[in-house]
């Protein structure tokens, strides 16, 4: 099964400057940790010590948000991963 995974602009650098990544798995948490096993140093980037995913960062599939079940939302293939990191200020 592919599944693009569309990363935020800061992880450029660690995706060799790419924009999109084709990974596998079953579930949004499968495919980020494809992707990450492609580029290991997005995991810093991506997720906590202890492996949840870091709370800046929000997990969209096919343009529809998935929180708060992000990790276990079961994906298709063909389906697209959106990891946006949100800001505020004023």
């Amino acid at each position: 099964m592919s599944v693009k995974i569309n990363v935020a602009s800061f992880s450029y650098e660690h995706t060799n400057g790419r924009k999109v990544v084709e990974t596998r798995g079953s579930t949004v948490g499968g495919c980020l940790g494809d992707l990450v096993s492609q580029f290991p140093g997005l995991a810093e980037a991506l997720f906590e010590q202890d492996g949840k995913l870091r709370d800046h960062l929000h997990i969209y599939v096919n343009n529809e948000p998935v929180y708060p079940v992000e990790m276990a939302r079961p994906v298709r293939d063909g389906d697209e991963l959106h990891i946006v990191r949100m800001t505020s200020g004023g």
